[in-house]
């Protein structure tokens, strides 16, 4: 008797202070959505934004009826605690207020 076929993927999520990390094994048809199932069913407590978390594979967004491949890096995304664009341009006026006042 031959072993139905199964994809294995990694389920990452990571916080201020600890990286989590899963590695699920699904159907090939399974989806995100079947992943972070899988994942949540190991993680016990863990404080992971299950439901509402943005995710995506390899640093790409995806929705959660995405099908992911074998070996895929499933991640649960944070949000940011400051824009990374409206830091910039933050650090830029200060900049150019510094030097104006020193003319």
């Amino acid at each position: 008797m031959s072993e139905l076929p199964v994809k294995r993927c990694l389920v990452a999520f990571a916080a201020r202070d600890r990286q989590y990390l899963w590695q699920v094994e699904l159907p090939p048809e399974a989806t995100i959505e079947d992943a972070l199932r899988a994942a949540r069913e190991q993680a016990a407590l863990e404080p992971v934004p299950w439901d509402d978390a943005p995710v995506g594979i390899f640093g790409e967004l995806r929705r959660r009826s995405d099908v992911p491949h074998d070996g895929d890096r499933i991640e649960l995304y944070r949000p940011l605690a400051v824009d990374p664009r409206e830091s910039r341009r933050e650090r830029v006026r200060r900049l150019r207020a510094g030097r104006s006042g020193a003319a």
